[in-house]
């Protein structure tokens, strides 16, 4: 008997909750600084930047050992073949790498306006 009327008294709760505890939750906030679309387009380039540049690091790398397994495979085809296929995923990451590269300062440059600059003189667009 106890555990249908704490059932139903949960059931009846816990969407009142919903209401509830985000009037709570924004009851003492501390004052800040709104975060602007400039914080935003800042944090995305630098991280979009440090992620490029890792990822043109690890391309550097498996083409260099890819290279190396393809030289020590000797007479080996299976080696050989399995050199290759690592050369061939490390020529596709970068092409992923790079068409990623491109679609974030195109989407950047959306975000900013300039995609749309017809004629810019001095970084000044005229429409």
């Amino acid at each position: 008997m106890k555990f249908l009327k704490i059932r139903y008294l949960s059931k009846g709760l816990f969407p009142i909750s919903y209401f509830l505890f985000p009037l709570f939750a924004l009851a003492d906030l501390p004052a800040g600084n709104a975060v602007t679309l400039a914080d935003v387009d800042s944090i995305v380039r630098i991280l979009a930047r440090f992620l490029i540049t890792m990822s043109a690091i690890a391309m550097v790398v498996f083409i260099v050992l890819s290279g190396i397994m393809t030289m020590l495979a000797q007479a080996d085809p299976g080696k050989f073949t399995k050199g290759m296929l690592r050369l061939k995923h490390a020529v596709y990451g970068a092409a992923v790498v790079l068409a990623t590269g491109v679609i974030i300062n195109t989407v950047a440059a959306v975000v900013d306006r300039s995609f749309f600059c017809q004629i810019s003189i001095l970084g000044i667009c005229l429409y």
